[in-house]
């Protein structure tokens, strides 16, 4: 039987089921036996029977909304990245007559991020996407999801909770741990700068934790007797940066400097090692923004650590596009993106 000429019928009357129960696999909802389920299931790969999705979706007239949740962002910072995915994604799930909103929060307030929940349970969506920033807060709002059946999909980092449908990210404690690797590379080292961004005043706020510990172990494993100083940045303030980073480098070093920061602002380190002038660092940072991937031709940076979170938000909306149409299950529940360790040699040749 051509595939093409395959239809619902053919599928339920070689299964000696319903056409109703068809329907019921198709979509996982209803009750269906087990024993139906795997006949019909059989018989659909036997047929090469493929639903045609998107009549399906025009005939019921069914919309769906996906919201995604995501920081803040202005032109080339690494959330507009993020932001570009999912406007890329935007097209293929209108197609199947699901809207994709976003719902922006600042991701140095609290309350602003408790807002952007309100306001996303108040519009009931069929789906969320969401980029965590404030633990609890987070908890919170998944947990409602969960009560009104809400499926959610944490990108760029995730919370060990139960109910997420997928993740799409890098492995955040395996990425600190690389980077450590990169940056001590086997050498003597006496002391460590981790360069950190002051976030909200509670210290609720804390996405690269995972990542964190996966350096500081690293260090405890490798290098138990080096020295760890954290060095706190307000990324807003120049000047704020400058003291502090004064502050830290005031000891004379006879040796590499050695620093590292775990988001996307290692460029901001890098600016103010160019005003004071100083040389003999060795730097490690993460993600592609543009200032970023100058610093490494100019050789202020050794290594960026990068990966494409435009595609990580594409890929989320496909696979609730799917959920939605479809009600398919991921492949994988954590799908780890690739860690792309950039030099000053390749780095052009990344996007």
């Amino acid at each position: 039987m051509e595939q093409t000429k395959i239809t619902i019928n053919d599928v339920a009357k070689a299964a000696g089921v319903s056409k109703g129960t068809v329907d019921r696999v198709l979509h996982d909802r209803g009750e269906v036996s087990r024993k139906s389920r795997e006949k019909v299931l059989r018989v659909i790969e036997e047929l090469g029977y493929k639903p045609n999705v998107y009549a399906s979706i025009l005939a019921s007239q069914k919309k769906h909304t996906i919201v995604c949740v995501i920081p803040e962002y202005s032109p080339g910072d690494f959330w507009s990245l993020t932001a570009k995915g999912i406007d890329e994604s935007r097209e293929t799930a209108f197609r199947y007559g699901i809207t994709v909103n976003m719902v922006t929060y600042d991701q140095y307030d609290a309350e602003s991020f408790r807002n952007a929940c309100s306001e996303v349970l108040e519009s009931n969506p069929s789906g969320v996407i969401i980029a965590p920033m404030f633990r609890m807060d987070t908890l919170k709002f998944v947990k409602e999801l969960s009560a009104k059946n809400i499926p959610y999909i944490y990108i760029d980092s995730k919370l060990e909770d139960e109910d997420y449908f997928a993740y799409f990210g890098m492995p955040m404690y395996q990425s600190g741990y690389l980077c450590a690797d990169i940056l001590t590379g086997g050498r003597d080292v006496r002391k460590v700068y981790i360069v950190r961004i002051e976030r909200d005043k509670m210290g609720y706020s804390d996405p690269t934790v995972a990542r964190r510990t996966g350096f500081l172990d690293y260090m405890m494993n490798h290098y138990p007797d080096t020295e760890t100083v954290n060095v706190f940045i307000n990324p807003k303030d120049p000047k704020d940066v400058a003291a502090k980073l004064d502050e830290a480098f005031a000891e004379p070093c006879d040796g590499l400097r050695y620093i590292v920061m775990f988001n996307s602002r290692i460029h901001l380190v890098v600016d103010y090692l160019r005003n004071r002038d100083i040389g003999g660092c060795r730097v490690v940072g993460f993600d592609v923004l543009e200032k970023n991937v100058a610093a490494l031709r100019s050789g202020h940076v050794q290594a960026l650590i990068a990966q494409h979170s435009d595609r990580q938000a594409a890929s989320a909306v496909t696979a609730m596009v799917d959920r939605l149409v479809l009600g398919s299950p991921v492949v994988r529940k954590d799908n780890y993106t690739q860690m792309d360790i950039l030099n000053c040699y390749n780095c052009d040749y990344y996007m």
